[in-house]
């Protein structure tokens, strides 16, 4: 029932800004863990980062902690991600996943397993 869907990819140059929209259908968002997976051709899949349920608190990977932040629209149904100082290496196919398990206080952003919803992904392409 729950559906996932990401909006706002699209090419910056190095140095810039974009921010990433998932839309969720059929379930409050803010009940559950929301994160963010990418990938990038011939890499393997890698967690960002995640936002907790019910909570503002977020768990990032190394590689782009202080530089992407996410938030919560609760009256959308929206979860955003704001990506800033964006790298070539940031380059990738983004998902947007969700943790719909309500016993969990927390999300494992770089768990695949734990996320049992995931969008459609969206393509982020930083270039000069």
């Amino acid at each position: 029932q729950l559906q996932l869907e990401e909006s706002g990819g699209g090419t910056v140059q190095p140095g810039g800004s974009l921010t990433l929209s998932c839309k969720v259908s059929d379930y409050p968002s803010w009940s559950i863990g929301i994160g963010w997976f990418r990938q990038a051709p011939g890499k393997e899949r890698e967690g960002v980062g995640c936002v907790h349920p019910r909570s503002e608190a977020t768990t990032w990977d190394d590689s782009v902690k202080g530089r992407f932040t996410i938030s919560r629209d609760n009256a959308r149904n929206t979860v955003n991600l704001q990506m800033n100082n964006l790298k070539p290496e940031d380059t990738a196919r983004y998902y947007c996943v969700a943790d719909r398990r309500p016993t969990v206080n927390e999300c494992s952003y770089n768990e695949t397993t734990a996320f049992g919803y995931w969008g459609q992904g969206i393509q982020v392409t930083v270039s000069s």
